[in-house]
């Protein structure tokens, strides 16, 4: 199983069509954005996946980013996500709010932590949690995505 996992549209369609272009030429099953979402219509460019969102630190309207989630058919999670796919415990937050990143990660109850915010990649391992910022794709020196595959937790952090 692959998994997409994106950061910080900030409501900039362009740069995320690129960014859909490369999940579908790694044909990925599901998607996480980490939040920054920016806009309504970035939600709507995500229609060909299962996809799960959370609220970064711009996105003003979280009500309506929550209901243009819903009726597109996807999950929004509010500040916190968790799910388990492919056996591996994974959790997203936009990562803004540091003390619950550092808890997050920290806590061992996750196989992968995944995060934005920084608009910098970053994947590394804090005992056995694996750490990963897929990047930006606005306000960024290179537009990256990531994508996992599960469950061997193979990262690869894609240019867009």
């Amino acid at each position: 199983m692959q998994i997409g996992i994106v950061s910080d549209t900030h409501g900039q369609v362009e740069f995320t069509r690129d960014a859909i272009r490369m999940l579908e030429s790694f044909e990925v099953d599901q998607v996480i954005h980490c939040g920054d979402i920016g806009a309504a219509a970035i939600i709507d460019l995500f229609s060909s996946w299962p996809t799960h969102y959370v609220v970064g630190n711009v996105d003003y309207d979280a009500e309506t980013l929550s209901a243009d989630c819903k009726t597109a058919g996807h999950t929004f999670h509010g500040l916190f996500g968790s799910l388990t796919l492919a056996g591996r415990k994974i959790a997203f937050l936009h990562g803004h709010e540091e003390a619950r990143l550092a808890q997050t990660i920290n806590c061992g109850a996750y196989d992968l932590v995944c995060h934005g915010h920084t608009h910098k990649v970053a994947s590394y391992t804090v005992g056995q949690t694996h750490v990963l910022n897929p990047g930006a794709l606005y306000r960024a020196s290179r537009h990256t995505i990531a994508i996992v595959d599960l469950p061997a937790l193979e990262v690869n952090i894609v240019p867009v």
